[in-house]
């Protein structure tokens, strides 16, 4: 099973500033489009959906390749956003922040008092994972079952109850290590503060005052048309596929009710990702001070990984890599990313110059490995090549060595 948030534990990451512009257009987008072409043929695209805009306005958007065979790849597409959506968690919580229904200080225990040391775990710890709840996702229920059958439905309680019975990662605010139990209890923390189902939420404080039209939930695999088509291989291993032997299969309606609470579950399109990740990183939504608590790096300097190897995904947060309020934060550009099915979505907003980036991709058969089927997600290498070109003096950094 691939992971759902690979940016988390394959870069680095921070913030920035304010105002400004790109520079010539038409240079900027030949040379976006120059960068398309080559990653479709270096990184083994089946296809390539890739949107930037300035101050709101489009600057490149190109859909290369297929999407099934015949069939080629288009803009309008619908794509699963994954982590944009935790993005979107962290934003409602904000505004319930600005609205005062609720607090970051606020102890788990006010809303769920049974979840193990709820009363030491804050609303805070919960967006920013350094409550120490260990990942559902890398339990073996979870793994061995999502491998067994990715058409399952799975409930959000029993996710959350994977994630808390199993050994915590380290005590409450003594570490940074991601955690998708995080997400799916702050999914339900926030239907209490805001009075409403979590799907309603997401259309209320969300996808209205955001302006997104081909952005909705929906806790069933199902997409709306048109549906970019994705493939994948990753189950070779766990499907006993001998090394070598063709295995290539269609992952489209694959079940993603693991990856994200039930309300959170979403597909969009790629106007849609670069509109959010704007707003996001814009701060449109929110007070000074609440767009200040999601997107800039507080936790700079926090975190580190132990050496007995007992949490391989905490780390420390620096000035290259570091973790906001459901944001990742790379160098001046605040990003996220998501990998499921075979199918990857990275965005970055770059403050200082107000350009948002959206990066759609799938992959060929031969991208994947002949021996385990595993790929290396190629979008967040499309992010960081369309930033440096965009923005010379603010790349985004390259991943830290291991």
């Amino acid at each position: 099973m691939k992971g759902f948030l690979v940016f988390l534990v394959t870069l680095p990451l921070l913030l920035a500033g304010c105002g400004g512009s790109a520079t010539d257009p038409a240079v900027d987008r030949a040379e976006v489009a120059a960068i398309a072409q080559r990653a479709m043929a270096q990184y083994r695209l089946r296809s390539l959906i890739l949107r930037v805009t300035a101050d709101g306005q489009p600057l490149y958007s190109q859909a290369l390749g297929e999407s099934a065979d015949g069939v080629p790849a288009t803009e309008d597409m619908h794509v699963r956003n994954g982590f944009v959506a935790y993005s979107y968690l962290t934003t409602v919580l904000m505004e319930l922040v600005d609205r005062e229904q609720i607090s970051l200080g606020d102890k788990l225990s006010r809303y769920f008092p049974d979840l193990p040391r709820a009363s030491d775990i804050t609303i805070r710890m919960l967006a920013n994972s350094t409550s120490g709840y260990a990942d559902y996702v890398y339990q073996p229920e979870v793994s061995d079952g999502v491998d067994a059958d990715p058409f399952r439905q799975w409930a959000t309680d029993d996710l959350i109850r994977i994630g808390t019975r199993a050994p915590a990662m380290f005590a409450p605010g003594t570490n940074f290590g991601y955690s998708h139990t995080n997400y799916a209890i702050l999914g339900q923390v926030l239907e209490q503060a805001g009075r409403a189902p979590l799907s309603q939420l997401m259309q209320r404080y969300i996808f209205q005052p955001m302006g997104l039209r081909q952005t909705m939930g929906s806790d069933t695999p199902a997409i709306p048309a048109p549906v970019l088509q994705t493939y994948s291989s990753e189950r070779r291993e766990g499907m006993g596929i001998a090394p070598g032997a063709p295995f290539y299969e269609n992952t489209t309606y694959w079940n993603p009710s693991w990856t994200a609470p039930a309300g959170a579950l979403q597909t969009t399109d790629v106007a849609d990702l670069t509109t959010s990740i704007a707003a996001i990183g814009s701060g449109k939504l929110l007070s000074p001070q609440s767009r200040g608590e999601q997107v800039e790096p507080h936790l700079i300097g926090f975190g580190f990984t132990p050496e007995d190897g007992s949490c391989n995904v905490c780390r420390e947060n620096t000035r290259s890599f570091s973790f906001g309020l459901g944001v990742v934060l790379l160098g001046p550009w605040i990003t996220g990313n998501k990998f499921f099915a075979g199918s990857g979505a990275a965005v970055g907003y770059l403050p200082a110059r107000k350009i948002a980036i959206a990066v759609i991709t799938t992959y060929l058969p031969d991208a994947f490995d002949a021996t385990t089927g595993q790929v290396s997600d190629a979008g967040p290498k499309i992010l960081m090549d369309v930033a440096a070109a965009l923005a010379p003096d603010q790349p985004i950094p390259a991943p830290a060595a291991k």
